[in-house]
C-alpha cells in the first residue's frame, strides 16, 4: 500500500463566485503543480458541467483522468438541502451522478443554473438517494455559521435521522481542525476530511487543505475503504490552514468584522453590532464550545495528525513583504522553488526544513513557523479571512486584542 494526496471538494465555473478558469484542463494543471494525486470535479449535477466532464475525462477504476495526466478526478457535487445544510457527495461514476441528478431534479428550482443546487429534500432523504446510486455523502464545512449541519442542528442525528450510520465522513471546513471537532463526542467514529472548497485552480486555492490516504491503488473503491477505515486503508494525515485563518473562526460582525467575546455576544438580544449595526455571526470557535459542553479534546485511536500549512505563494509573500500573491515577484519565486524542489505539497509538508532554510532563510522560516504552529494570527471572523503575522507585523494588533467587550461601547 502507498499514500496518496486528495482534495475532495472544489467547484466548477458553473457555481457562483468561481473563476472561469475552473475547467478540467486548468484544474488538472493546477493539481499537478500542487502535488495532488486525486482532485474532485465538483458540481456533477450541473448539465453543462456534466457534458464538459464526459468530453474531457476517461474512466479509470471508478476515478477519471484527463488525457495522459497522472492526476485522477473523483466525481463529486455539493447540494444544499431544504434546511440550508450543505452536503458533499462522492460518486463512483458519471452515470451515478446523472442518476442522482434526475432523482433530485424534481425538487430543485436551480439545478440547471447553479453548480451547487438547492433541493427540497432533507439530509435523511439525500442519504437514501446517495445509497441508491452507491455513492457516499457527508456534511460540508460542518461548523460554518451560514449553511452547515451544526448551524441548523445540535447533532448529526437531528439532520440524518436513522440514516446516520451511512454517513462516514465530515468535512471540517477552513475554520475548524481536528482538535476542535474531537471535542464533540458524537464525532469520534467519523472520518474527518480537510478540503479546499476551491473556486479557482491556482495553487493558493486548490489543495489549500487536503488529505493523505493509505490505499492499495488509485480507485474509487480504495478511497471508499479509506473513508470507512477498512482492511488497513485509512486517512493518515489531514492538512489545512490554521482555523484562525478561516473566515468564520471568531464571532464577528459581517459588515465591519469587529470581533466579540462569546459571553458578550450571548448577552445581546438583537445580535447586531453596536458599532455599525451589522449582523453578528456566531464563530466556529464559539459554536464548538457550545456543542462540546465542557468536553475537552479526545482523539480516537484512528484519528490522524492534523498539520497546519499555508499556500506556498502566501509563504513567499509573507517572507518578502508582498501582499499580492499573483505579483510577478511572488510568482517568479514560486516557479523557481517548484523547479528546484518539486510540487508545492512536497515543499510545504515533506521537504527538510534545513534544506529550505538553506535555500532561503525567510521563506524556510515562514514554512517552519506553520509546521510547528508558532505563527501568530489576526483571527478571521464575520466573513473576513484571518491573517498570519510575521516579524515586524507582530507588533500590530492581533487576535484577542481586536476583540471588544460591551463595556467598550
Amino acid at each position: 500500500m502507498h499514500e496518496i494526496t486528495a482534495d475532495f471538494h472544489i467547484h466548477s465555473k458553473f457555481s457562483g463566485g468561481t473563476s472561469e478558469d475552473m475547467t478540467i484542463p486548468r484544474i488538472d494543471d493546477g493539481a499537478r503543480g500542487k502535488g495532488l494525486e486525486v482532485v474532485a470535479t465538483g458540481d456533477a449535477t450541473h448539465p453543462q458541467w456534466l457534458d464538459h466532464l464526459e468530453k474531457n475525462l476517461r474512466e479509470a477504476e471508478g476515478l477519471y483522468r484527463f488525457e495522459k495526466s497522472e492526476v485522477r478526478f473523483i466525481i463529486t457535487s455539493e447540494v444544499e438541502d431544504k434546511n440550508r445544510v450543505h452536503h458533499l457527495l462522492l460518486f463512483p461514476s458519471l452515470e451515478c451522478a446523472r442518476r442522482f441528478r434526475e432523482d433530485i431534479k424534481r425538487t430543485s428550482v436551480d439545478i440547471d443554473q447553479d453548480g451547487r443546487p438547492h433541493v427540497g429534500l432533507n439530509g435523511e432523504e439525500l442519504v437514501d438517494l446517495a445509497n441508491d446510486c452507491d455513492s457516499m455523502i457527508g456534511p460540508c464545512h460542518a461548523f460554518t455559521p451560514w449553511t452547515s449541519v451544526y448551524k441548523e442542528f445540535d447533532s448529526l442525528k437531528d439532520c440524518y435521522g436513522p440514516n446516520l450510520p451511512y454517513v462516514k465522513f465530515l468535512e471540517l471546513g477552513l475554520s475548524a481542525d481536528t482538535d476542535m471537532a474531537d471535542r464533540i463526542e458524537e464525532l469520534q467514529e467519523i472520518t474527518f476530511m480537510s478540503n479546499s472548497d476551491a473556486h479557482s485552480p491556482w495553487p493558493h486555492r486548490l489543495g489549500r487543505e487536503f488529505n493523505r490516504l493509505l490505499v492499495d491503488n488509485l480507485s474509487f473503491d480504495e478511497i471508499r475503504r479509506a473513508i470507512e477505515r477498512k482492511n488497513g486503508r485509512k486517512f493518515v494525515l489531514n492538512v489545512g490552514l490554521n482555523p484562525k485563518e478561516g473566515k468564520y473562526h471568531e464571532t464577528a460582525c459581517t459588515r465591519c468584522y469587529l470581533k466579540f467575546r462569546p459571553e458578550d455576544f450571548n448577552r445581546m438580544t438583537k445580535k447586531r453590532c453596536p458599532e455599525c449595526g451589522g449582523l453578528i455571526k456566531t464563530g466556529v470557535r464559539q459554536r464548538v464550545e457550545e456543542l462540546a459542553k465542557g468536553r475537552g479534546t479526545i482523539h480516537p485511536k484512528h484519528r490522524p495528525q492534523y498539520n497546519y500549512t499555508i499556500p506556498l505563494a502566501e509563504a513567499i509573500g509573507i517572507a518578502r513583504g508582498v501582499g499580492t500573491l499573483q505579483s510577478q515577484k511572488v510568482q517568479a519565486e514560486w516557479k523557481k522553488m517548484i523547479e528546484r524542489f518539486g510540487t508545492e505539497i512536497k515543499i510545504l509538508i515533506d521537504k527538510d526544513l534545513k534544506c529550505l532554510k538553506k535555500y532561503d532563510e525567510d521563506i524556510g522560516g515562514v514554512i517552519e513557523a506553520f509546521r510547528e504552529n508558532k505563527m501568530v494570527y489576526d483571527s478571521g471572523g464575520g466573513g473576513k479571512y484571518g491573517k498570519p503575522l510575521w516579524k515586524k507585523q507582530l507588533k500590530e494588533q492581533f487576535y484577542d486584542g481586536s476583540q471588544k467587550s460591551l463595556g467598550d461601547f
